[in-house]
């Protein structure tokens, strides 16, 4: 009877400590995918809010070079106007496409603010009246860039 009892404690016990394992296996699994898929957004969060950083930069640059253009084509680097009008177009989709992404990863309203007041800023940069107009849009849309940037970081820092 006592070989009896022993075997049972014994299985009991091994039955025990196997769903103890099983328990601590499984929530150390689901500590791990949690991590994964946290590193995960934060990944792409960190190249959406880059990448949406960097197209405002060209779109903006290639309105600065439409301005010229049409305020000062003797400064111009001899390209003409459609190609000057289909750059400036194309980075702006792109830079629309990349506000797409940034709207699509962050859950922050005020990310999403900041982002949409610098793109429609830099939007109207080319519609400068003159050289002082333009200096100063360009300096007021590279600070918005750089508050966007700066709480983009709060995200994936």
């Amino acid at each position: 009877m006592e070989a009896v009892a022993a075997s049972v404690i014994a299985v009991l016990g091994t039955l025990f400590g196997s769903g103890l394992t099983h328990s601590f296996q499984q929530r150390a699994s689901r500590r791990n995918e949690q991590f994964t898929r946290n590193e995960r957004l934060r990944q792409e969060r960190l190249d959406a809010y880059s990448m949406y950083a960097g197209a405002l930069l060209n779109y903006r640059r290639s309105l600065i070079d439409r301005w010229c253009y049409e305020h000062e084509p003797e400064k111009s680097i001899g390209e003409d106007e459609t190609q000057v009008l289909a750059r400036s177009y194309e980075l702006g989709s792109q830079a629309q496409e990349a506000l797409f992404r940034v709207e699509m990863l962050t859950d922050d309203p005020e990310l999403v603010e900041r982002a949409e007041a610098a793109l429609k800023r830099v939007t109207k940069l080319h519609k400068a009246k003159d050289r002082a107009d333009l200096k100063a849009q360009r300096t007021a849309t590279r600070a918005l860039i750089r508050e966007f940037v700066a709480a983009a970081k709060r995200h994936v820092g």
